[in-house]
């Protein structure tokens, strides 16, 4: 594995000044050295899995994904065009998701999550924040890049704020500043993520599809096929519907971070669809007004998703964003 590792990363750095030039369709270098899934305990119970790509001697980028979602929802490929691009890329499992520690409690009922109450023996966003704080500190990343999407962006945000020492730049990804007024979805968009969803492994993968084909981007950027693979692979890793419902009583009993995000002075970017149904295009347009200085990308054609073809404007996007602080660490 070391040799294989080894080779991988001479031949990322053999590739660096040819990953300069984006083409219009990402077609990533898989040759980007992976490493093997790994779980690490840290603290307060949470034993979180992670995997890397890329060099580790390169500067550390921690991705962070959303509500119910695993973390190879990062594709493969986006994450290695990240170490192409010249970043060690760390994805990882929320807790409650995947691979990583599966919380005890009981899930929150649909009175909880109406009433926007807590359930008992429930956590917040601010844990899971702290979940990613500690997963930083234990594999000694120092300070990251953190790029976080709808959920994942949320967490992403609570670290810049309340762990600023281990924030190097912050990019949110279709996520909004949990204020009541932007970024929230219609009641019918709500309604169809509260249906209990199958148990089946290929009733999950129809359900999934059913549902990206109300929230996700429309034709010609939608692939059904792609969407049941990852959600037939998601379902072979670690299937945790109760885990998804626990993601969403965290979410919706958050306060609102729109005034504490004016405390943010990190490089941010701030990612958006304009055709996003579940996080309207408002909750980003919040975010980027809230944190000063921060660049606002919307993106025709996009809905609550990520499609390969947006891939390119949206890697753009990251690595400008996070070489904007490399550029003033050196002046």
């Amino acid at each position: 594995m070391r040799s294989r590792r080894a080779v991988a990363a001479n031949l990322l750095i053999l590739r660096r000044s040819e990953a300069k030039t984006k083409s219009a369709v990402v077609e990533a270098d898989l040759t980007a050295a992976i490493g093997d899934e790994v779980l690490t305990d840290v603290g307060d119970g949470i034993t979180l899995c992670h995997q890397s790509f890329g060099n580790p001697a390169d500067p550390p980028m921690l991705m962070i994904m959303g509500l119910g979602m695993q973390m190879i929802a990062w594709h493969d490929e986006f994450c290695s065009e990240l170490a192409n691009r010249g970043f060690h890329a760390v994805r990882f499992d929320n807790r409650d998701m995947g691979r990583s520690t599966h919380h005890p409690s009981r899930p929150p009922g649909l009175r909880h999550l109406a009433l926007r109450r807590a359930a008992r023996g429930s956590y917040s966003l601010d844990d899971m924040a702290a979940d990613a704080r500690r997963l930083v500190d234990a594999l000694g990343l120092g300070p990251v890049h953190v790029v976080g999407a709808s959920m994942g962006g949320m967490i992403a945000q609570l670290l810049a704020i309340h762990h600023a020492d281990v924030v190097r730049s912050l990019t949110s990804i279709m996520s909004t500043t949990g204020g009541m007024l932007v970024g929230q979805p219609s009641p019918g968009i709500v309604r169809q993520l509260l249906r209990r969803p199958p148990t089946g492994r290929e009733q999950i993968a129809a359900h999934a599809e059913r549902l990206f084909r109300v929230i996700g981007s429309p034709e010609p950027h939608f692939d059904g096929r792609a969407i049941r693979q990852q959600a037939l692979r998601s379902f072979d890793r670690g299937f945790n519907p109760a885990g998804s419902a626990r993601h969403m009583g965290a979410v919706v009993t958050a306060r609102s971070r729109a005034r504490e995000l004016a405390q943010v002075k990190a490089p941010t970017t701030v990612i958006h669809g304009k055709l996003d149904r579940l996080v309207p295009i408002s909750g980003g347009r919040a975010t980027a007004r809230a944190i000063p200085g921060a660049k606002l990308v919307e993106i025709d054609g996009m809905g609550h998703d990520m499609p390969r073809a947006m891939w390119p404007q949206i890697l753009d996007a990251i690595e400008a964003n996070a070489r904007s602080d490399d550029d003033a660490a050196v002046e």
